[in-house]
């Protein structure tokens, strides 16, 4: 098996389309089709579908695509470790942050931990709403995660970390007062919210708290951006409901005076850590394993 087979596969799901990919990899599309239709023979299988809108995967493509970056991972793991033998860890770790969650504030504290402890250690680092994580990490494309849910989900473990509390945010011209005692849900009635969109936990947690409230719930906009969310709230565009890390940075992050007050009945989600249950990780992932669960426990405090 010619490893360079594996990449270029990887690289033509990933692109969606042979002629993208063969630009990518800057060779010939035929040389690249013959790529494909080797591997196809050693697998003795279909692996992609080709069509007008592109190339989509078989069963037997996804069952190839999973291990390909299994395989590819471990390459580059066995020669970060022949490199930095007897020396401090290395190699490249990659790690999931779901935006909206205490998860996404993390972010620069873990690459700053990461790099003065580890400095050999290439972390990469992505922040996505509308990826699956867990589907990610299945796939080998993500090593770990911190992800709102328990699962389970078969192929990965959840190992719950934290509770994260809702908070109300909004413009004090919307006339809610500044007050240490729960806003009511049923209070919430009518009032313009921007939130992500329907397939977000978030989303889902507000959605079903004012469904079991029978408050009706007015989405003016989705917004995936929490920048974009900042300064819509402090514009007074509309309120927002987001975990407390995330309502904290709005507040923090606004010149204009917000309300932030905790929601009633308590809408809340858990934050998991999220790895594949058949890949064990690889040493510099654990190393960067026990750094995040540094990081959350200090958010547990």
């Amino acid at each position: 098996m010619d490893i360079r087979r594996l990449k270029s596969f990887i690289v033509i799901v990933d692109s969606g389309s042979i002629t993208r990919a063969a630009d990518l990899l800057h060779i010939a599309q035929p040389a690249l089709s013959q790529q494909l239709a080797a591997l196809e023979e050693h697998f003795g299988h279909k692996l992609l579908i080709r069509s007008q809108q592109g190339v989509s995967m078989t069963d037997a493509g996804h069952a190839v695509y999973r291990h390909a970056q299994i395989i590819l991972r471990q390459m580059e793991q066995a020669q970060a470790d022949a490199s930095a033998a007897g020396n401090s860890l290395a190699g490249r770790v990659s790690v999931g942050l779901v935006p909206f969650s205490s998860a996404a504030t993390l972010s620069v504290d873990l690459l700053a931990e990461t790099r003065k402890r580890h400095p050999g250690i290439l972390l990469h680092l992505t922040e996505s709403v509308g990826q699956t994580y867990s589907q990610m990490i299945m796939n080998g494309r993500l090593e770990m995660a911190l992800l709102h849910g328990t699962g389970p989900i078969k192929g990965v473990r959840f190992e719950p970390i934290l509770s994260e509390e809702f908070f109300l945010v909004a413009h004090r011209d919307f006339a809610i007062e500044a007050d240490a005692k729960p806003v009511p849900v049923h209070a919430l009635d009518g009032i313009p919210l921007l939130l992500p969109p329907a397939y977000n936990f978030v989303r889902r947690a507000v959605d079903t708290a004012f469904s079991r409230t029978r408050t009706n719930l007015k989405v003016v906009a989705e917004v995936e951006i929490v920048r974009t969310l900042a300064r819509a709230v402090g514009s007074g565009l509309g309120a927002t409901i987001m975990p407390k890390a995330i309502a904290d940075r709005i507040v923090s992050e606004s010149s204009e005076p917000l309300i932030c007050r905790l929601v009633s009945p308590r809408i809340d989600e858990t934050l998991s850590l999220c790895v594949s249950e058949q890949n064990p990780l690889s040493e510099p992932a654990l190393a960067v394993r026990d750094i995040l669960l540094e990081l959350t426990a200090r958010l547990k405090a």
